[in-house]
């Protein structure tokens, strides 16, 4: 049994994660910006203040870092960079501060990061780990973000980066308001809906965290991606097909996307081809490789 500390325990990844990881008898631990959890220890931390509580490493063995200003909520103002930014990078320059007081028994570090560290819009070129980052501003965020947790391996911990792409969850994240739309009949490709989207289903992206956990030989960065990636059009169309809601509607119009969001509408006129070769080189299996049984378990069996 471990004991291991979650930044943004309480988020959609990280809520789950602390579920199967208890299920599996090991120790979680929180640590957040406030209380949220009755069942779970929390520890506080004011990443502006640069402040963490007194005893958040005590006997922790690993941590995994997913706290970070989300990408999807609000325009992207100058301002709203800014805090996506600082919430990742300081926040990780927070935990390596701490980490190389000594005196704990943190052994691996998993960070998150994200399949933008290759770009808002790759086409078709398949990316691996070994590719240049982008240089647009989500590949800019990744690629400091990431180089920020390179200060932690000189204290002698291993540290894993998942580079992960949509997360497909029955709560929360880019599937919600996608599903709600294709119900209302009202599902249809984004731009010219050929630019892909890299997905994993929240179980397999869970049990790729726990695998670079369990895993001494993983470190550094590793796509946490299905071995399927499809285009918008493709995910929209077996996205309708699960639901049996009709697919029929015209393309939205890239331009009207992009006065509505502005800079942000990359993210869903943009997307790259991920490999996740790597991760099942190193003996990752899927439980949902595919799209269509992927959202069959989201969308249906909750159902049953």
């Amino acid at each position: 049994m471990a004991r291991i500390l979650v930044t943004g325990g309480s988020g959609m990844i990280g809520s789950k994660l602390t579920a199967v990881l208890l299920m599996r008898g090991h120790e979680v631990v929180h640590l957040e910006r406030s209380r949220k959890s009755p069942t779970i220890k929390t520890f506080i931390w004011d990443i502006g203040k640069e402040q963490i509580d007194e005893g958040a490493l005590e006997n922790v063995d690993a941590i995994v870092h997913l706290a970070g200003a989300s990408i999807g909520d609000g325009r992207w103002t100058g301002r709203r960079k800014e805090e996506i930014l600082k919430s990742r990078v300081n926040s990780t320059k927070l935990l390596h501060r701490e980490l190389a007081k000594g005196n704990h028994s943190v052994k691996t570090f998993i960070c998150a990061s994200a399949v933008g560290y290759y770009g808002s819009d790759c086409g078709d070129v398949l990316k691996g780990e070994g590719d240049a980052p982008g240089t647009d501003f989500l590949a800019d965020v990744c690629k400091v973000w990431e180089q920020t947790t390179e200060e932690i391996t000189t204290l002698g911990i291993r540290v894993v980066r998942l580079r992960t792409g949509v997360v497909l969850s029955p709560s929360g994240g880019a599937l919600e308001p996608m599903a709600r739309q294709v119900q209302f009949g009202l599902g249809a490709a984004l731009g010219d809906g050929k630019q892909y989207m890299s997905w994993i289903h929240l179980d397999d992206h869970c049990e790729a965290i726990i695998f670079a956990l369990q895993h001494d030989g993983i470190h550094g960065p590793y796509n946490s991606v299905a071995p399927a990636p499809v285009t918008n059009r493709e995910f929209t169309n077996t996205l309708a097909r699960v639901l049996k809601r009709p697919f029929f509607l015209p393309n939205v119009p890239a331009f009207i996307l992009k006065l509505l969001l502005g800079e942000m509408s990359v993210l869903v006129l943009g997307g790259c081809k991920v490999s996740s070769e790597k991760l099942v080189a190193a003996g990752f299996k899927f439980k949902y490789p595919e799209l269509d049984a992927a959202l069959k378990d989201i969308l249906i069996a909750d159902r049953n």
